[in-house]
């Protein structure tokens, strides 16, 4: 079990050279910030196939879901019930989510875990990065260091629902002192524990590297391609009892009435990045950084519609043996093509007591979006390729950063982090409307920390964030920018047997977009503007050596998150709710891993996960209620070290749900005016959807290294 910190002081690990990439985003335990670090070595003995998030799901305040039900395929993670699109995700200090939704689609870069050297999770807002703006965390990958010796690596791992996950590693290791060469290829496939939710999942990665006393330059390409079977729709609570695994996608009744299945109801994606970094220490004092990148993606998902009006794709009616017709079964595929490149750059200046960070960057996003039909049983007067809507958009992203850590004496120190962020939007889809919105943002941040002795520190912070209504923001009408205002209280207990973390915070939002519950039409969720709202939560997390053989890392997240006079419209008048709960936010979350190492080779861990009560609406509806859960895995690792060509072979299993629990961790909520059941009257009608999660589940794999 790799700890996260292995020493006993605050002071911390040294920086590897690698680390520079990411140096102006990341922060250590001198900064008044809260974050957990995870690094390759202990995600390695759990990396069989299954997305970062899930791979993240043991850290503090961290709720994790799978659309297919076993970690494979679309995934998604809330920090502090804080939804994906608001946690700032960046890759080698380059922006990753997708500028229109603001999303992250891991499903995107399948087995990127692989690649991936170190993670750190900020919650709250934490320092300033570039892209989105962080309104529940920041989360920042540095991919793989160079390697100074040259190596290869085989990996397999197969497991329940089919799931078989294949890649292959390899790096010349530096040649002529001066350069390396190194990469990966990889599929995954999966049935899914949902029917039909299966994946193929391809990727790759290639990296160059260039590094002397003073420069470090590295060349990066990945990407990934995945096709998988929709699985985006939820089952309703009496299905969820009767056939958890039922899955309404790709549903449809034949000309002889038997309820069929389409079997290409599939997302088919592909995405591109390329990076390029250059990092150049110009004297012991001063280092600067810049970096280029650009990011191709395109795809489509294709749907069966059954009965679907000519009017929604602009044919005309005809007549068919006397009838007029004018709705059809049809296949469609929804495109999105799109391109996302800029620059980002930052210098650090460090002297004595001064870190200091200046730094900032320019991002450009084009999307196109249309519809074709590819079949029709009746097609009117459509033309083959025809296009029956055709949307662009173009976001711009400026931002630049000032931020310094300044050592009083030996025990106090100050954090000052000043951003400006300038956004540009705009789009003409049908469900957005006309939309040409720019957004100035000032984020300002502080704070303090005060270290007591070489083993305890304690810091207060203080941290501003704007933040722009993403595209599905437009079709609830005209969204306004959200504000927050984020304190958070923290001491650190730092020993070579014993640490630990505790924070408290106070997250007060102003016009926050919180999620309504809906989905869209193609299945992404809905948010809309409340006037006041807040999350308070303290936060524990440890990590305990007992000995030389066992340790335990235990984690507690407790939380009160609530809108502030909440007012909704119910059964046609409006309604004070009072306080209600936000959507998505869980009271409490808890966490543990226990590993034992009964020596240098062996590795058992049991990992532990309790989920408390949530609601998925903002109005306190039973029906939206998703129940609490628990989940435990058991993890093992047998590493059996050769001398011969094969230097190591690494033996690893993992038994998801262990228990078999009911898991459901994700689902959906709407209610809509029925005024026809009683007329005259307006009754509001509540319905809900679920997300099931797999039973107990097997992965089992085996790493040859060379």
């Amino acid at each position: 079990m790799a700890q996260e910190n292995q020493t006993d002081t605050i002071q911390g690990t040294k920086v590897v050279l690698d680390e520079v990439l990411v140096q102006a985003i990341r922060v250590t335990k001198e900064f008044p910030i809260t974050f957990s670090n995870l690094d390759k070595e202990e995600i390695a003995p759990r990396n069989l196939g299954q997305d970062i998030p899930i791979l993240m799901n043991y850290l503090p305040a961290v709720v994790t879901t799978s659309d297919a039900g076993a970690g494979v395929g679309y995934t998604g993670i809330r920090v502090r019930g804080s939804d994906a699109t608001r946690v700032n995700v960046t890759i080698n200090g380059i922006p990753y989510n997708d500028a229109e939704s603001q999303g992250t689609f891991w499903v995107n870069m399948p087995d990127f875990a692989s690649s991936t050297q170190s993670l750190q999770l900020q919650r709250g807002v934490g320092t300033s990065t570039n892209g989105a703006g962080a309104f529940g965390a920041s989360l920042n990958l540095l991919t793989d260091a160079f390697s100074e010796e040259a190596y290869g690596q085989i990996s397999s791992s197969i497991g329940s629902f089919n799931t078989l996950r294949n890649n292959v590693k390899f790096s010349t290791g530096l040649m002529n002192e001066h350069f390396e060469l190194s990469g990966r290829l990889s599929r995954i496939t999966s049935d899914g524990y949902i029917d039909r939710a299966s994946s193929q999942l391809d990727s790759y990665f290639l990296q160059g590297t260039y590094k002397d006393d003073n420069t470090l330059v590295k060349a990066l390409l990945f990407g990934g391609h995945e096709v998988t079977y929709q699985s985006w729709f939820g089952i309703d609570a009496a299905t969820l009892e009767s056939n958890r695994t039922f899955n309404p996608a790709g549903m449809y009744t034949d000309e002889n009435g038997v309820t069929q299945f389409y079997d290409k109801e599939e997302d088919n994606y592909k995405q591109d990045h390329f990076q390029l970094h250059w990092n150049e220490t110009l004297n012991p004092n001063w280092s600067a950084n810049i970096a280029v990148h650009y990011t191709r993606g395109r795809g489509y998902f294709e749907q069966f519609r059954e009965d679907d009006d000519f009017a929604t794709y602009g044919f005309e009616p005809i007549d068919v043996n006397g009838e007029t017709v004018n709705t059809t079964d049809l296949i469609r595929r929804r495109w999105l093509d799109n391109d996302f490149y800029g620059t980002v750059a930052s210098v650090n200046h460090t002297k004595e007591n001064l870190d200091l960070i200046i730094g900032g960057g320019y991002n450009v996003y084009k999307g196109d979006h249309f519809g074709e039909v590819i079949w029709a049983r009746f097609a009117g007067n459509s033309s083959i390729r025809d296009r029956y809507y055709d949307d662009n958009s173009t976001k711009t992203d400026f931002n630049s950063y000032i931020k310094a850590n300044y050592k009083l004496d030996g025990r106090w120190s100050i954090f000052g982090d000043l951003q400006y962020r300038g956004v540009g939007f705009e789009a003409n889809g049908e469900e957005t409307g006309l939309v040409d919105d720019t957004f100035n943002f000032f984020n300002p941040k502080a704070g303090i920390t005060f270290n007591l002795n070489k083993n305890n520190n304690f810091y207060f912070s203080y941290a501003r964030a704007n933040r722009e209504p993403n595209r599905n923001d437009y079709e609830n009408g005209n969204p306004r920018p959200e504000k927050l205002n984020d304190f958070e209280l923290g001491w650190r207990y730092v020993s070579s047997s014993f640490q630990l973390n505790a924070n408290a915070y106070y997250m007060r939002y102003k016009d926050q977009l919180v999620l309504t519950g809906e989905l869209n039409d193609v299945g992404a969720p809905l948010r809309a503007n409340v006037g006041d709202s807040y999350r308070l939560g303290l936060e524990l997390d440890a990590n305990i050596s007992l000995g030389s053989q066992w340790v335990i890392r235990p984690n507690i997240a407790l939380s009160d998150n609530r809108n502030v006079d909440f007012v909704f419209q119910r059964d046609g008048s409006l309604q004070d709710l009072g306080n209600t709960n936000i959507a998505y936010s869980p009271n409490l979350v808890a966490g543990n891993i226990l590993a034992f190492m009964p020596n240098e080779n062996v590795q058992i861990s049991v990992l532990s996960k309790f989920v408390g009560k949530q609601y998925m609406g903002n109005i306190d509806s039973d029906t939206s209620v998703l129940d609490s859960y628990s989940q435990t895995d058991l993890n093992v690792q047998y590493v059996i070290n050769t001398n011969s060509f094969v230097k190591s072979i690494v033996l690893s299993g993992l038994v998801n749900n262990l228990f078999d629990a009911d898991i459901v961790s994700n689902g959906y909520f709407f209610t809509f005016d029925d005024d026809f059941s009683n007329p005259g009257t307006i009754t509001t009608v509540e319905g809900a959807g679920f997300y099931p999660q797999a039973g107990i589940n097997l992965l089992v794999g085996a790493t040859l290294n060379f």
